[in-house]
């Protein structure tokens, strides 16, 4: 297709483009006044039980510690953890994602925290959900170490080190207007071009029935 009979088509399918348009402007509308959400945050370890060689838990962090506090991530994250939490009130986007808190010599992970991530409309519903997911995650915790029937005095605790905080979430407008913009234009001028091969195609199609009906006309004899 020459870029003649491009403008040409666009030009007979101009009520595609205009239509193209007004969805563009609504999807920019969305980009400049978006609903307005908020991501809570809270970083959690599993500290080992007090010891009278390591009195100050934070200091005797073992690798099998975040063996078991991802064991734990990934049960929350299985079908059944995800019912659970739904039906503990957790509700919208969430993550559990285990972090290294240690230097750059530190094995990745291999420090037991975990960083609890919940976005929501509401910053106090955000604040809120941060929380119940600690509270599983401390009873899954809980509920292994009974299952292999730990001593009290020897069980593996979960301590808050950074508490919930809710900050909203700000994307960048002109990136999303960008691609906003681009979709409209690329998809108005393929929809147009679409419609025009379409509508072309059905008047080729019945000016054609419309010849060969007059073909048979012509070829009927007519009675004296």
């Amino acid at each position: 297709m020459s870029p003649g009979e491009l403008v040409r088509a666009l030009l007979r399918r101009w009520y595609v483009l205009v239509l193209a348009m007004v969805l563009t402007a609504a999807g920019a509308y969305q980009v400049l006044r978006p609903t307005q959400l908020y991501m809570s945050s809270a970083v959690v370890v599993l500290k080992p039980p007090v010891t009278g060689r390591q009195p100050n838990q934070f200091t005797n962090l073992q690798p099998p510690l975040a063996a078991v506090s991802s064991a734990v991530i990934q049960q929350l994250q299985s079908p059944a953890g995800v019912a659970e939490l739904s039906a503990a009130g957790v509700r919208g986007k969430y993550q559990l994602v285990p972090r290294n808190s240690g230097t750059s010599a530190t094995p990745r992970y291999l420090i037991p925290s975990l960083q609890v991530q919940a976005e929501q409309e509401d910053p106090a519903g955000a604040d809120a959900a941060v929380r119940q997911i600690i509270a599983v995650y401390s009873k899954h915790v809980q509920d292994m170490q009974t299952a292999q029937g730990i001593a009290s005095a020897s069980l593996m605790s979960v301590d808050v080190l950074v508490p919930p905080s809710a900050a909203g979430q700000y994307g960048i407008k002109s990136r999303g207007l960008t691609g906003v913009a681009l979709l409209g234009v690329a998809g108005g001028v393929l929809s147009a071009l679409w419609a025009d091969q379409y509508m072309m195609g059905r008047r080729g199609t019945g000016t054609g029935w419309l010849r060969r009906a007059a073909g048979r006309i012509r070829e009927v004899p007519l009675s004296s």
